[in-house]
C-alpha cells in the first residue's frame, strides 16, 4: 500500500458528511426528544459509562413509558442500524488514507500489528452494533434480558474506548504524516 492508499479526498469527505447527517438525525430526532419524553438521556450517550443499575432504571422508565419504548427502538431500528456501519468504514478509509502503518511510526513495525490497526474500526463497529442488540435485548421481555442487562454496560464502555483509540491513533498519524511532509 503506498501513502494514501490512492483513496480519493471526496469520498472520505463524503462519508463524514453522511455520518454527520445520520448522527443529527439520531439525535434530533430520537435522543432529544427521548430527554423530552423522560427526562433522561438515552445510554448509548453516556460517554462515561454506567453500571447494571442504570440498566435497571431505564427498563423501569420504558416499562412506564410507551412513547419512549417506541423512540427508543425505533432508533436502534432507524438511524443505528447504519451509523456504525459509516462510522467504520469512514476510520478505516482515514487510515488507509493516512498510508501504511509502517511509515506511521518512523520505525519498523511488526507486520501482525501493522495489520491489527486496520482491525482498530472494526472493533468500534462491532461493540457498536452489540450495544444495540444487547439494549434490544435488555429493554425487551425475552428470556436473555438478564444477559444483555449486564453486557449492556461492557459494551458502551467497549465501543467509547474503541473509538477514543481510533481517534487517537488517527491523529498521531495526521501529525506524523504532517511532519514527515514537513521535513521533504
Amino acid at each position: 500500500m503506498k501513502a494514501g492508499s490512492g483513496i480519493p479526498l471526496w469520498i472520505v469527505a463524503l462519508l463524514a458528511a453522511l455520518c454527520l447527517a445520520v448522527l443529527a438525525w439520531t439525535t434530533f430526532g430520537f435522543v432529544v426528544p427521548f430527554k423530552h419524553e423522560t427526562g433522561q438521556a438515552v445510554l448509548d450517550s453516556y460517554f462515561a459509562g454506567y453500571d447494571e443499575s442504570a440498566v435497571f432504571h431505564m427498563q423501569q422508565l420504558l416499562d412506564e413509558n410507551e412513547t419512549a419504548t417506541r423512540l427508543l427502538r425505533a432508533m436502534y431500528f432507524g438511524p443505528e442500524l447504519i451509523f456504525p456501519a459509516l462510522l467504520t468504514a469512514l476510520l478505516f478509509l482515514a487510515f488507509l488514507k493516512l498510508g501504511p502503518v509502517s511509515s506511521w511510526f518512523g520505525q519498523s513495525v511488526h507486520p501482525v500489528i501493522s495489520k491489527a490497526v486496520y482491525l482498530l474500526p472494526f472493533i468500534y463497529g462491532i461493540a457498536d452494533y452489540g450495544e444495540n442488540i444487547s439494549s434490544l435485548i435488555a429493554f425487551g421481555n425475552g428470556a436473555y434480558a438478564g444477559l444483555a442487562t449486564y453486557l449492556l454496560p461492557w459494551m458502551t464502555r467497549l465501543k467509547f474506548a474503541g473509538l477514543a483509540i481510533c481517534f487517537i491513533v488517527a491523529a498521531r498519524l495526521a501529525v506524523m504524516r504532517w511532519l514527515s511532509s514537513r521535513q521533504d
